[in-house]
């Protein structure tokens, strides 16, 4: 095997090695097609204020023939909020899972960090499996219970439905609030080292969303005539030093730097969202940003009521 094999092979491990390791921050841490553009239908809204409302707004459009679909993306997103101050696990993950896809679409370089992402996602699903059936079992338990007293069966048939909603809502792993709350009440929480708990998966998402929710605001920002747009390559990079590096160690990020050398140009990203220009561009990622940075700051509150933003 030649010198230069030698070393493409090395470099190949080497990625694949920090990839598994994105998100915990220490060293034990293809492109797709789109074969049609879109454009945007309502062009006079060529810019749209970050934190301005998505009221009258169009929606956007899917995209045939791609994985990642970023109206998907947005829907998910838009879903997660609930009450005024909590987050949906369910379209949370599954906005994860677009944003998964979004990775995987910037070639097998970036992809490769996406496989750690999927890997905290389904730590959080397999806890949320497990106590759905404890939850299901006392639900069936609390039946029993009241159909061998009269007097708790009337009362039951008259609010059951309410208050199983409820019991839902607040049980186990159905929002942020509640997975926090049942992992504290269960003794499912290490402020000292690591574990595989829904909080400390939860954050090591957080930390991840909140480059992505960067990347995304720069990539879509217009320019007035003249002025040069940045490579989404070296955005990528600078989002990344100023936000999940600071939980890495120096060979993590060096590898991650690396694979972002390898990420395609402006052109490519207009075909993952169905536009054609930068000024549809930013319509379209600025809906996405603002919807991110509304959850983002509801888990970013929750954790940190809960002391949890630097759990191990």
């Amino acid at each position: 095997m030649g010198v230069k094999c030698r070393a493409c092979v090395a470099i190949v491990f080497i990625l694949l090695l920090l990839g598994s390791m994105w998100l915990h921050g220490n060293l034990a841490d293809h492109w797709n097609t789109c074969p049609k553009v879109y454009s945007v239908k309502n062009k006079a809204l060529s810019f749209i204020r970050v934190n301005s409302s998505d009221d009258n707004v169009p929606p956007l459009r899917v995209c045939p023939g791609q994985r990642f679909q970023v109206a998907n993306l947005l829907a998910h997103l838009q879903a997660a909020p609930v009450s005024t101050n909590d987050v949906l696990l369910k379209p949370y993950l599954a906005s994860w899972d677009e944003l998964i896809k979004f990775l995987e679409a910037l070639g097998p370089m970036v992809g490769l960090i996406s496989q750690e992402i999927e890997s905290k996602t389904a730590i959080i699903r397999d806890l949320a499996q497990k106590t759905e059936k404890v939850a299901e079992k006392k639900m069936k338990e609390n039946r029993t219970h009241q159909q061998s007293d009269p007097v708790l069966m009337i009362s039951h048939n008259s609010s059951s439905d309410h208050s199983e909603m409820n019991h839902r809502l607040s049980f186990g792993y159905t929002s942020v609030r509640s997975m926090i709350k049942w992992e504290l009440e269960n003794g499912l929480v290490d402020f000292h080292k690591q574990t595989n708990s829904g909080c400390r998966t939860l954050l090591r998402l957080h930390r991840a969303l909140l480059w992505l929710q960067n990347f995304l605001l720069e990539l879509g920002k217009d320019t007035t005539e003249g002025e040069h747009l940045q490579s989404p390559s070296d955005l990528c990079k600078e989002t990344y030093q100023r936000t999940l590096a600071h939980h890495h160690t120096w060979w993590v990020r060096k590898g991650a730097e690396l694979a972002f050398l390898a990420m395609p140009e402006r052109p490519y990203f207009y075909q993952l969202v169905c536009v054609e220009t930068q000024a549809e561009a930013a319509v379209v990622l600025n809906r996405v940003v603002r919807a991110i940075e509304e959850v983002y700051e509801r888990n970013e509150l929750t954790l940190q009521e809960h002391s949890m933003l630097d759990l191990p």
